[in-house]
């Protein structure tokens, strides 16, 4: 992989002295990763590249910490204690793992992905904060008030650190799968009164590429494990940024973070709905940002990434998630609970399986995430099977969307109502579940 770590223009914050070390520093991390591919020379150039921009990096947190006390910036404080934090905990634990692994390549890519996202994300939030550039922070609001200036926030921030025009989808997101995602999550807490509170970022696959990877230089359609590395730094320094800006989440500390399979994300929409569940476009893929009420990791519900274990976790992550999305992917739609849970049961092993209650659910899902196979209930309440099939022919984008009804008749009237609409077939719901598994694959053998 052939990255190029390059300095961009909307890295500049407008301070001369500030601009010449950020560039440093991207100059450093740049020519490492050109390290790393070397062979020959590989493991002591990352020794000295390393010890070259740790040296850089403490000196840069010094001049700027100088500088914003020169001009009496307000939040130098804060703002030395998330430098004091990357300085005294994140490098010395990667140095370790450097070390204990005689600089490996997966250890030096962990150093080089949350050294790059961390300085992505510094640069473009905390550091920009330094000459106002940044959201204004808000006062007390009424929790709807206050659900309107969290959109707008976010908003600016998607902008002020990737230009990309963000566009509110739904304040109501439930879950639904988008794309390929990716599903992080991090809980915060306080010393104070040890209370919790967690965020979740999904992001389509494509999103990440198209910015992190971008900043990155990455010449890949694909995540790896430098792009998801980078980008947990990456959108840390994002969710941080956004809780700074309301009074109450000031005080709150990362104590844990996890990448989660869709299925451990769904278990905890139905545990406990979220009280933000924002979903964004930004003409660049989708994300959804998503906050919850206070509550400890569940047993199974991901396992914590520490510095010793983030390669390994990575990995793993990576290498489900790619065994996941090679599964063809089925949307059942059905009104009732009892079939829809059976139909994921059956079909859970081979398929990538989504589930929707109603006609009009079926419809938002298939417009997030395109499946390629949609079974539909036919007879639904408000909307029925015809009706939903009706408005996906309607959109040329779905016009070609496989469905077969799931229905439990066949009498010639209710076939004929729909062949207009050309369903690829019909299966009823008192077949044996062998039977209903075997023509589904048929159906995909078929396609194949």
């Amino acid at each position: 992989m052939e990255t190029q770590f390059a300095w961009r223009k909307e890295f500049s914050i407008g301070v001369d002295s500030i601009d010449k070390e950020h560039q440093r520093l991207f100059k450093i991390i740049n020519k490492l990763f050109a390290f790393k591919d070397d062979e020959a020379t590989s493991q002591w150039a990352c020794q000295e590249g390393i010890k070259f921009f740790k040296g850089h990096a403490i000196k840069h947190f010094a001049d700027e910490e100088a500088y914003m006390a020169s001009i009496q910036y307000k939040d130098l404080e804060q703002h030395r204690r998330l430098h004091n934090s990357f300085q005294k905990n994140t490098l010395p634990a990667l140095e370790k793992e450097l070390e204990q692994s005689g600089y490996a390549p997966d250890a030096v890519e962990h150093f080089l992905g949350v050294c790059a996202g961390w300085l992505i994300g510094h640069t473009l939030t905390e550091d920009l904060a330094i000459t106002g550039r940044h959201v204004k922070k808000t006062t007390e609001f009424l929790p709807d008030v206050q659900l309107k200036a969290m959109k707008q926030v976010i908003v600016q921030l998607v902008f002020d650190m990737f230009h990309l025009e963000s566009h509110l989808i739904s304040d109501a997101y439930n879950g639904e799968k988008f794309g390929n995602g990716v599903y992080y999550r991090l809980i915060y807490g306080t010393k104070q009164t040890k209370q919790k509170q967690e965020v979740i970022l999904v992001f389509e696959e494509k999103l990440l590429i198209n910015t992190v990877g971008k900043i990155l230089g990455i010449q890949t359609n694909k995540l790896d494990n430098m792009l998801v590395h980078a980008a947990r730094y990456t959108a840390r320094q994002f969710v941080e940024r956004v809780m700074e800006q309301f009074p109450t989440q000031e005080n709150y500390e990362l104590k844990a973070e996890n990448l989660l399979s869709y299925e451990q994300f769904q278990k905890i929409f139905e545990k406990e709905s979220p009280h933000i569940r924002l979903l964004f476009d930004t003409g660049a893929g989708y994300f959804s940002y998503c906050a919850i009420a206070p509550h400890l990791l569940e047993s199974g519900a991901g396992t914590p990434i520490e510095t010793e274990n983030a390669i390994a976790e990575v990995k793993e992550y990576l290498k489900k998630r790619e065994k996941s999305n090679a599964k063809p992917r089925i949307l059942v739609v059905d009104d009732s609970l009892m079939i829809q849970q059976h139909m994921k049961k059956l079909l859970d092993d081979d398929y990538d399986v989504t589930l929707a209650e109603s006609g009009v659910a079926a419809i938002r899902i298939i417009t997030l995430n395109k499946p390629d196979l949609v079974l539909l209930d036919y007879e639904m309440p408000v909307c029925d099977g015809r009706q939903t099939l009706e408005m996906l022919r309607s959109d040329p984008s779905f016009g070609n969307v496989p469905v077969i009804f799931l229905t439990g008749r066949n009498d010639p009237e209710s076939v004929k109502k729909v062949m207009s609409l050309k369903p690829a077939g019909y299966l009823l719901k008192n077949l044996k579940p062998e039977d209903i598994k075997k023509s589904i694959d048929e159906f995909f053998e078929k396609k194949k």
